[in-house]
């Protein structure tokens, strides 16, 4: 397979197959990531979306998930509290969109958002609005049903994130509380409600190259448009403590080849930027063109104003997409 070839055809409409992925994926590597950078401007030009997030609601969370600091079944010692004050949320939203980001996330522990939650973050939403109109409100909750995904629309909720985590193969082996086919179920009832998907997952799970390239296919098949790269950053006390983060170059492959699986998309770094090389520039240069940025849930994150000053430096037009 000619790279070049594939990704001419990829300009013209061709959608590829998995067997092309995989030998995407394994590549000459420079040829890899210039092709990738390449589709990328050619399908989303310089623009960059960035977005930052709250931990609106924090620790005891019924499931399982091996990777996650907030699980209930793992003592990581984190703090832990019901979902934040309206004016916690407001205010911090403000602040955000006063540093030059116009998409703000509330992000919520837990299996799923309760009905009093709902109209809470419905309530907060508003007022967000009410302040600076111009600011995108999304939500992560879990798994919430087409009714309440109804209500947050109304409220003005722009999209909502859920992670497929990684492929359906490899998922059980890093959930058993709930199901792929319940996270899906979950992205359709929000579509349904008319609502944009923001949805990826971890890498560096134990998954091998094979698992993320058949997530990034459920994804196209779902028709998502905003799609975080999430680097695992082993937390003490949970079952992957132990997982060595992956190279860069392993990044740097997964984000090009999702790039040609999902040309029109926002490939976003997401959690684990600060444990990439320039904080993930070279993945920023291998297709990717959105980021989270500031402060994260359990993890650390990356000074807004570094961030601004890293995107225009590297040309990109920084605007929520």
């Amino acid at each position: 397979m000619d790279i070049i070839e594939l990704k001419e055809k990829v300009k013209n409409g061709y959608v590829i197959t998995r067997d092309e992925a995989i030998e995407v994926y394994n590549s000459d590597y420079n040829k890899l990531t210039e092709a990738a950078d390449e589709l990328r401007e050619y399908f989303c030009g310089n623009n960059f979306d960035v977005c930052t997030i709250i931990n609106a609601k924090s620790g005891r969370c019924s499931e399982n998930c091996k990777f996650c600091a907030q699980s209930a079944h793992y003592n990581t010692n984190i703090k832990e509290y019901d979902l934040l004050d309206e004016e916690t949320i407001v205010n911090d939203a403000i602040d955000k969109y006063s540093r030059g980001i116009t998409r703000y996330s509330m992000v919520a522990s837990g299996k799923g958002l309760t009905p009093k939650d709902i109209d809470k973050v419905c309530s907060i939403t508003r007022k967000i609005y009410e302040k600076a109109p111009e600011i995108k409100v999304c939500i992560s909750g879990g798994i919430i049903s087409e009714e309440s995904f109804e209500k947050l629309k109304d409220a003005g909720i722009k999209r909502v994130h859920n992670n497929l985590e990684t492929s359906r193969k490899f998922f059980p082996e890093i959930c058993t509380t709930h199901t792929y086919d319940q996270k899906i179920e979950t992205i359709k009832a929000a579509q349904k409600a008319g609502m944009e998907i923001c949805s990826g997952g971890l890498i560096g799970l134990g998954e091998d190259f094979e698992d993320r390239i058949d997530m990034a296919l459920e994804l196209r098949k779902l028709k998502v448009h905003s799609v975080p790269v999430n680097l695992l950053n082993p937390i003490k006390n949970t079952p992957l403590e132990n997982n060595k983060p992956l190279s860069m170059e392993e990044v740097n492959r997964t984000c090009a080849t999702f790039r040609f699986i999902l040309p029109k998309a926002l490939i976003r770094l997401a959690g684990g930027r600060a444990l990439m090389e320039d904080f993930g520039t070279p993945a920023l240069k291998s297709g990717a063109n959105a980021a989270i940025s500031g402060v994260l849930l359990t993890t650390k994150g990356i000074s807004i104003e570094d961030d601004m000053e890293r995107f225009k430096e590297l040309k990109y037009n920084v605007k929520a997409v």
